[in-house]
């Protein structure tokens, strides 16, 4: 049954997805136009060379430059595929805007995939990898987390909005 809010939820779900999508990439290309800015937070973040240098997890650090350039690489990588799979997905769910709920919510699958992959590079690599394996919230200067933490609490809200069947 269609109600009146059935077009606003899913112009906002639409919107919000284009939003994170073009957000993701904005990201991509700064750090095509710019890699030297983050290629340099990736390098200190997992040489550990601002944390409190405790032995015990100093074992953890990457020193290899090469390594540092996979990790920016395999980050920028996936910052362009979360944009081009968030913004497919709200391009499929324009299209599918005017079909019935069933339908509408089938063509959610893409954006669903961009959002959980985002959920993966900002919780789970930046928090969880960045901040807790490789220390980075004992730096001062090269901590990501509060970023990371106000990019992983959209994705996860957008996630539950765009994921729930009331439109």
């Amino acid at each position: 049954m269609k109600t009146a809010t059935q077009p606003v939820i899913r112009a906002s779900k639409i919107t919000v997805l284009s939003f994170f999508g073009a957000y993701a990439g904005l990201v991509t290309l700064g750090n095509l136009v710019d890699p030297s800015t983050n290629l340099l937070f990736v390098e200190h973040v997992l040489s550990m060379d601002t944390t409190f240098q405790s032995e015990n997890l100093m074992e953890r650090a990457i020193t290899a430059p090469w390594m540092h350039r996979v990790a920016f690489a395999a980050i920028v990588i996936t910052e362009a595929l979360i944009s081009i799979l968030c913004l497919w997905g709200s391009i499929r769910l324009f299209r599918a805007r005017a079909e019935s709920a069933n339908d509408f919510h089938a063509a959610k699958s893409t954006a669903l995939v961009g959002l959980s992959l985002g959920l993966g590079l900002w919780f789970l690599g930046f928090q969880a990898v960045g901040g807790e394996w490789f220390a980075s919230w004992q730096s001062e200067s090269w901590n990501g987390l509060s970023a990371a933490s106000r990019i992983t609490t959209f994705i996860l809200g957008a996630l539950i909005f765009v994921s729930l069947k009331n439109d």
